[in-house]
């Protein structure tokens, strides 16, 4: 019994504090199941179960799934919250196919959500502790005692960084690192900085991109409308990204805000149905989930290399080979990323060393890959962008008749997700 994707929406991918900042990842979340529905034909009382995730949780909502669809389902459809760094749509989409695949749903919609306007902003551990204390205090002396011992450098804001725990590194930082090992040039990466954007642009002025988007009338007049992803520079060009300073190692360094993915607002749903009764009600069929794979590697190692790990196993519980691949999708969040994994990939050396494998597991054609650009150009909300893969995938199949996609994301914690989907 297998899953298959019969529809599926994003919203456009917006710069934080842009288009979506008064709009929560809740708000968002709701914006595209709604639309995800109507694409798909599907009445909400037809869906058994939601899977939904981010990455930034809201604490005042700790389940955003059951959030998103408290509004937009029955009150009876159960929803579960999922979040595996920029892999977490990914994660929710590999969940509704198991609940599909067991046998214990018919109908899942899963995707994600992320709001980087709204991040939550922490206080130091010193105010925490007051705050805690003052709230049980009994008296107002006891208050007004507690209060006092509060100085000024206990009120300074803590922003969450994007950085491991385990390592103080941030991805970035990392990114660096595995461009400075592997020998990725600055020009290289500028270069499919540049390609991701020029694709990216043709794709949306060809309405490929824009297809798959769910147009948003932004609160509170509602005149706004946004319809396409703001983050494409139709304007740069390679001598405008070589003058970008390197952010992260400023004297040495290749990584620059031209060449990684910006930070974003956005959301993805997808939905996705037991093939057997996906047939049986005549819908079209986007795509077939033949298989996936996540991978880890020490985060302390080369961070954003799971891919490399993970493609090699989907691969192979799909019964293919690179070779078999018509079309790839990865995952940008770096230049250096991608153009690392692509080099691991292809690596007899890595093959043997790191897998066991006596050749190189390969990799399309670069032709073949991120054919309308990718998460540099288009935008990277975390919890959304493994949806946004997915579809734009599956979509392009459809309209190049392809029958194997593989997709890559890698996501923080050293982890990484490969999926190979087939037309059928």
């Amino acid at each position: 019994m297998k899953a298959v994707i019969v529809a599926g929406t994003r919203t456009p991918f917006a710069r934080s504090g842009t288009d979506f900042r008064s709009l929560s990842a809740i708000d968002l979340g709701r914006l595209v199941v709604r639309d995800a529905l109507d694409r798909g034909r599907l009445d909400g009382a037809e869906v058994d179960h939601l899977v939904f995730g981010t990455v930034v949780h809201d604490p005042h909502a700790g389940n955003i799934a059951r959030e998103v669809g408290l509004t937009t389902l029955p009150k009876t459809v159960p929803a579960t919250t999922v979040s595996r760094a920029c892999a977490t749509s990914n994660q929710a989409i590999t969940d509704a196919a198991n609940l599909i695949e067991v046998g214990q749903a018919d109908t899942v919609i899963a995707g994600g959500a992320e709001s980087l306007s709204h991040i939550p902003i922490l206080v130091s551990e010193e105010l925490s502790e007051t705050l805690v204390r003052f709230s049980k205090a009994r008296s107002v002396g006891d208050r007004v005692k507690l209060l006092g011992g509060v100085r000024p450098k206990h009120l300074v804001p803590q922003t969450p960084q994007i950085a491991e725990p385990t390592t103080g590194e941030t991805m970035g930082e990392s990114a660096e690192r595995m461009a400075k090992a592997n020998g990725i040039s600055r020009a290289d990466q500028d270069a499919w900085a540049l390609r991701s954007h020029e694709l990216a642009a043709a794709g949306t002025d060809d309405g490929r991109l824009t297809a798959e988007i769910t147009r948003v009338y932004v609160p509170p007049t509602y005149e706004d409308v946004v319809g396409e992803d703001n983050g494409i520079r139709r304007d740069t060009s390679l001598e405008k990204l070589a003058g970008l300073k390197p952010v992260f190692d400023r004297r040495n360094g290749s990584v620059t805000a031209g060449n990684a993915s910006p930070l974003n607002d956005g959301a993805s749903a997808v939905i996705l149905m037991n093939e057997e009764k996906a047939r049986a009600d005549g819908r079209e069929v986007l795509g077939r989930i033949r298989s996936y794979a996540y991978a880890a590697l020490d985060p302390a190692e080369q961070l954003l290399q799971g891919p490399a790990f993970a493609a090699p196993v989907a691969l192979d519980r799909a019964g293919l080979s690179m070779k078999d691949i018509d079309l790839m999708e990865m995952h940008e969040a770096f230049a250096a990323q991608v153009l690392s994994n692509l080099q691991w990939l292809d690596s007899d050396h890595f093959a043997r060393e790191r897998l066991g494998r006596s050749q190189k597991v390969g990799h399309p054609n670069v032709e073949r890959i991120n054919v309308m650009g990718g998460s540099i150009a288009i935008g990277h909300p975390f919890g959304a962008t493994g949806g946004r893969v997915t579809l734009t995938l599956v979509n392009e199949m459809k309209r190049r008749d392809a029958q194997f996609g593989l997709l890559t994301v890698c996501a923080a914690g050293g982890l990484g997700l490969a999926m190979v989907v087939e037309r059928v």
